[in-house]
């Protein structure tokens, strides 16, 4: 509580309009359904200046600086473990323009990275409940998005009206946000001022596509997920595929058991 009060009062509303501030979210995740007991944390970082905001995981970031160091270096002392726990379970980025309303969807499915402009709007019920949450008194709002119901708690005290991943457009930043359901949970836990947001980018090409094409895409993925890794990869490198038989199963055995374990996707359609 006194970390939350100091860092209140360091942002004033002045010096967060001047500059770029970064929100960091501890993420809550019940990926399998059928696991109710399970559940993912992660931290996702929320990096927002006046004119646009990005919301990314920030294992993306270390694992962008394992890359860096490993291209350094000519792949000298490159960790494969260390990738490993690396791997996100939010493996997408979310660019917000504040200037034409926009929201892009940045995520990779298989090999490849897509990217989709958001198109359905987020329409918000402020409700009269209150709650003081860390340092910030915050008012609660209700919205309809992805299947889901959700229900955001956001502080007038903060002049962004933004929030982590799709969230948006409530007159104060979204300090925390969860589905009805209980299975994924946004909650702000530290802030800080930044310089400038960070700039994610991202490896090899991106495919622009529209938001059904990409869904269509992850329906494939998830009904046949060898071939979709096999599809993405460069003619003339080894994969899949070209492996031996037992090796295919094995990689296929591997893939599936994720998917199914990961059958409660944060939006339902």
């Amino acid at each position: 509580m006194k970390k939350f009060l100091l860092l209140a009062l360091f942002f004033s509303v002045q010096s967060l309009s001047a500059q770029a501030a970064r929100f960091i979210y501890q993420v809550s995740m019940k990926l399998d359904s059928t696991q109710r007991g399970d559940i993912k944390t992660e931290t996702a970082i929320l990096d927002v200046s006046p004119v646009k905001s990005v919301f990314f995981a920030e294992k993306r970031i270390q694992r962008d600086s394992v890359f860096a160091r490993a291209r350094q270096t000519g792949g000298s002392g490159f960790d494969r473990s260390q990738m490993e726990n690396l791997r996100s379970n939010m493996d997408y980025v979310v660019e917000k323009d504040f200037a034409n309303g926009t929201k892009t969807f940045t995520g990779r499915i298989a090999r490849n990275q897509y990217s989709y402009t958001e198109d359905r709007p987020l329409e918000w019920t402020i409700l009269p409940e209150t709650a003081t949450i860390g340092a910030y008194k915050t008012q609660k709002a209700e919205t309809q998005f992805a299947g889901r119901t959700w229900y955001a708690w956001f502080a007038n005290e903060i002049p962004f009206q933004d929030g982590p991943y799709k969230f948006s457009g409530l007159p104060g930043l979204i300090v925390k946000v969860e589905d009805s359901k209980g299975d994924y949970s946004f909650d702000l836990k530290e802030t800080r001022k930044v310089d400038e947001i960070q700039n994610v980018s991202s490896q090899g090409n991106v495919l622009k596509i529209s938001r059904e094409g990409y869904e269509k895409q992850l329906e494939n993925y998830r009904k046949d997920p060898v071939a979709a890794m096999q599809a993405g990869r460069a003619p003339g490198r080894g994969g899949a595929g070209n492996q031996d038989p037992n090796r295919r199963r094995q990689v296929e055995s591997r893939l599936k058991d994720e998917i199914q374990k990961n059958n409660n996707p944060i939006e339902l359609k």
